[in-house]
């Protein structure tokens, strides 16, 4: 089981995104937060903005790299103040498949951000949940953060 250097602290804060651009926003601030160890599991239906706030937090870091969806490639790095680690279990179906990621390799070199992370339990990890409310709307909920 993977471990976060920090503990979460638990929390219940909503934020409503009126289009793609303010949902990026709100995970640049989440990325100008992480550090070393920091990790965010990330929860949402196909289509909920996952990537799109995962976009922000790459900015956040001050990776000037591309985001895209890692859904075929698993992980993606992208090099900034602090690296990041885009992870997206979508595709993967068993627990062996995750320890192949290295997660806690990953973890140890910057921070890592899981796209479908309800499929991972990770001691400590930040929780954010997103939920389509229509149109370009979006609830970012966040139920554990980071405990810095």
């Amino acid at each position: 089981m993977l471990t976060s250097r920090r503990p979460a602290t638990t929390t219940l804060r909503d934020l409503v995104t009126n289009a793609p651009a303010e949902t990026e926003h709100a995970g640049m601030l989440l990325g100008e937060r992480l550090r070393a160890g920091d990790v965010v599991l990330l929860t949402g239906e196909l289509g909920a903005g996952k990537t799109t706030f995962v976009r922000g937090v790459a900015q956040g870091t001050g990776s000037p790299a591309p985001v895209a969806s890692p859904t075929f490639q698993l992980v993606r790095i992208y090099p900034g103040r602090v690296q990041l680690a885009h992870v997206d279990l979508y595709r993967v179906e068993n627990s062996m498949e995750l320890r192949d990621l290295g997660l806690e390799e990953l973890a140890q070199e910057g921070a890592v951000v899981v796209e479908w992370g309800d499929r991972l339990e990770v001691d400590g990890a930040a929780l954010i949940e997103i939920e389509p409310l229509g149109g370009d709307r979006r609830l970012i909920r966040t139920t554990r953060d980071l405990g810095h």
